[in-house]
């Protein structure tokens, strides 16, 4: 056993790993000891240092000691006589304190990794990992996330959800990404939909039950005007949910009948639907094509459908957690919630118009916008402009910074860039599949009847009458 330890302290090469493996344990308990005491894990990138860059360079190390006495034998072994190899005699006192030495120095060690793994873990499955180690890359996506509905749920859970399998698969193509990034190989903006995401029912329905979701709901949405006064305008639907309501399905939640199934064949980016096949409970199958499937255009032909997809969840559904909303509602909501006074005269109006235009930077944008707001009040209201020039520039730095959650330059990110498929208003979405122009052989069409999925209760009515009678 000595002269196992002659050795391994008489190769540099052992020496080097001694004195690593030393300074990265002294310096990985420092930080987790430091962390411990604060109660937070604080900056993302001294999380990687801590639990990621520390403990490789702690398990290289210990690598090191036995290959710098392995190779220290081996020089030796040419011109050595007697054992190579160390006679472990625990008779012997100075042995058994060697190897009881040895020992505890592998439990400190096996302890170390465990918790550097453990904690190495916990680093790369934070959401602050996920949205701020490459800034400019997720930036816009950790932007939308922290303004979602879903902004408590961390990353992992929807995009790896349960089980090793595919948290692998999330540790390649986050080694692939890595690559993306370092050697700036990656699309700007992020191309979408992402194609091997899991299937919804594995994460989404983790929480969200479609047989939760039923019935009808009533839906109450505010625009404003572009006059004046940004006038209160209601349109009040009937959602038509529908769900699995007994032994039945029906509504909008039809397509997540589990007796069913739905695929369907489209381009890359799933807005141009050709085929959709439809297997109902009594296997019968039935496919609808679009006429855009087969036609020719100037003698070029449409883009070759890609492989079928069986529909879920996150097919209209698609931006549940990275939400990019348009100008118009982005001001819509700001002037409802009192985030906006409603009072500044074309404030709407005036507003949609300075948040439409291009800026290079977040700063020009928020800038802009303040210059654009002030300019035009002190030409058209120059009274209320002096009166109220506070009220003026708080207005544009909000509007500014409505801009600057859904338009990101250095990206290419701007209004538009990512389509929200939940409903029509902005996108198609709904019109995708139902557009009457998805055809059965027997000449049977998806329906466009408004009807099926909502009741039009009331369109952008100052009072309607609807919610007169709802009121207590």
């Amino acid at each position: 056993m000595r002269r196992f330890f002659l050795v391994a302290t008489r190769n540099p090469i052992s020496l080097l790993g001694v004195a690593l493996t030393t300074a990265s344990a002294v310096l990985f308990l420092f930080l987790l000891g430091l962390e411990l005491i604060s109660g937070h894990g604080g900056n993302p990138y001294l999380g990687i240092l801590s639990y990621v860059l520390l403990p490789g360079i702690f398990f290289v190390s210990l690598i090191l000691i036995p290959m710098g006495v392995a190779w220290e034998r081996r020089r030796r072994r040419q011109g050595a006589t007697g054992d190579l190899f160390p006679i472990l005699d625990l008779n012997n006192a100075t042995t058994r304190r060697l190897v009881l030495t040895f020992l505890v120095l592998t439990l400190v060690n096996v302890i170390i990794l465990s918790a550097a793994t453990y904690k190495s873990i916990e680093v790369m499955e934070s959401t602050a990992f996920c949205g701020t180690t490459c800034h400019t890359v997720m930036e816009p996506e950790h932007t939308a996330y922290l303004n979602s509905p879903h902004a408590r749920v961390k990353c992992v859970e929807c995009h790896i959800g349960p089980g090793a399998g595919w948290f692998v698969k999330s540790k390649l193509s986050g080694a692939r990404q890595l690559v993306s990034v370092a050697f700036d190989l990656y699309d700007r903006p992020i191309s979408v939909p992402i194609h091997h995401l899991r299937p919804a029912r594995e994460t989404c329905e983790q929480c969200h039950w479609p047989s939760k979701f039923v019935g009808d709901r009533l839906s109450v949405r505010t625009h404003y005007d572009q006059d004046e006064e940004n006038t209160e305008l209601k349109t009040v639907l009937v959602l038509r949910v529908g769900g699995i309501q007994g032994r039945k399905s029906s509504g909008i939640h039809w397509h997540v009948d589990r007796d069913i199934q739905i695929r369907y064949r489209s381009d890359a980016s799933r807005e141009t639907i050709y085929e959709v096949e439809l297997t109902d409970k009594d296997g019968k199958i039935r496919v609808f094509i679009s006429g855009d499937s087969s036609s020719e255009d100037a003698g070029e032909t449409t883009t070759e459908p890609g492989p079928w997809r069986i529909m879920d969840c996150i097919d209209c559904h698609n931006r549940p957690a990275h939400i990019y909303r348009m100008p118009d509602s982005e001001i819509d909501r700001a002037l409802q919630e009192g985030l906006l006074d409603r009072t500044l005269p074309y404030v709407r109006r005036e507003g949609l118009r300075l948040m439409r235009e291009t800026y290079p930077t977040a700063e020009a944008a928020v800038s802009g916008i303040t210059q654009g707001l002030e300019a035009f009040y002190a030409e058209t209201y120059p009274e209320l402009s002096m009166t109220r020039h506070a009220d003026i520039t708080s207005a544009g730095h909000f509007m500014g910074e409505l801009h600057n959650r859904n338009v990101f330059p250095t990206m290419n990110v701007t209004w538009g860039t990512y389509p929200n498929h939940l409903g029509h208003t902005d996108f198609p979405g709904c019109f995708r599949c139902h557009d009457d122009e998805h055809v059965a052989e027997d000449g049977e069409t998806i329906s466009q009847d408004c009807s099926t999925c909502h009741i039009l209760l009331a369109m952008e009515e100052e009072n309607p009458e609807i919610l007169e009678l709802l009121r207590p």
